[in-house]
């Protein structure tokens, strides 16, 4: 292609076809920068433009956060049925078989132990890319064995959110799931423990409602959408215009609804320095010894 018809500009980008191939490059949706993948990845999915940050996975996250990438998981072979029989157009357990495919993970959340920066702690990760991050019967027993094991060996929880809500095939055996994480983080904090949540975009529905907002302490990444119903029924609702920047993570902060609005490349010494702060770890600092690299 002739270098005088290649267009130049801050928006505004040529590329030559030989140039492309199907996913090396990634529109920013916040500044429509056309921004190369890998450059995306070294830089944690966050634009080099406008630090909009991208959604990640689970996985993306244990690489971010865990030391040396070395975890043991907590409730590794927990799977779905179908207790509903649920049909519509597309069988329920059909759903979890493509999202299990597509995704390599067994549900929307990883429950996991290991060290971020020295110090030991318990994480769950929801992952929104299965079936929206739904909460649905596992990852409420997930989670709750993630807090029992963090109140047994008393160490600090972090809780990482991305969510749709409630799974509605699993009905109320999922709005159940609300309760029964909130009374095991009830039990948690008598026994002195320290549970973070860290909100990211998406947080919504049933997730929001409970356990996202239940944190001792409450982070969430930029810009991040969180709330529990839609802005459109909201609006419907009130019959009112919504303000600028609506559930919106640095509108939630205006409001005091969180405490804190955290980078990802700030994620990680943000966590272990409120880990000493609260005094977890701060004379035991350990390393996790004969652990595999769980991939």
């Amino acid at each position: 292609m002739a270098e005088w018809f290649r267009r130049k500009s801050e928006k505004i980008k040529t590329l030559d076809k030989r140039e492309i191939a199907e996913g090396m490059w990634l529109k920013c949706p916040q500044c429509q920068e056309v921004v190369y993948r890998k450059m995306l990845e070294e830089n944690h999915f966050i634009c080099t433009n406008c630090t909009h940050h991208f959604r990640i996975t689970s996985d993306n996250y244990i690489q971010l956060l865990m030391d040396d990438g070395k975890f043991e998981e907590i409730a590794a072979n927990v799977q779905s049925v179908d207790p509903l029989n649920f049909k519509a157009t597309k069988n329920y357990t059909d759903q979890i078989k493509t999202a299990q495919e597509k995704t390599g993970n067994k549900d929307a959340v990883k429950t996991l132990i290991g060290n971020i920066n020295g110090i030991k702690a318990v994480l769950a990760i929801m992952d929104f890319s299965f079936i929206g991050g739904s909460m649905g019967s596992v990852v409420g027993e997930k989670i709750s064995q993630a807090i029992d094991r963090a109140a047994k060996d008393h160490l600090p929880l972090v809780i990482i959110t991305a969510s749709g809500g409630a799974r509605m095939q699993e009905g109320a055996y999922s709005l159940m799931q609300m309760a029964k994480i909130s009374s095991k983080l009830a039990r948690y904090s008598d026994l002195g423990g320290l549970y973070i949540t860290v909100i990211t975009d998406p947080t919504t529905g049933g997730t929001t409602a409970s356990f996202a907002m239940l944190g001792d302490i409450i982070l969430a990444e930029p810009n991040a959408l969180i709330g529990f119903a839609g802005a459109r029924v909201i609006k419907q609702t009130i019959g009112e215009e919504l303000p600028e920047g609506f559930q919106r993570s640095e509108f939630l902060l205006e409001k005091g609804f969180i405490d804190h609005i955290v980078g990802r490349k700030e994620l990680k010494t943000t966590l272990s320095d409120l880990f000493s702060f609260f005094n977890f770890g701060a004379s035991e600092k350990e390393e996790l010894s004969e652990v595999d690299d769980n991939e």
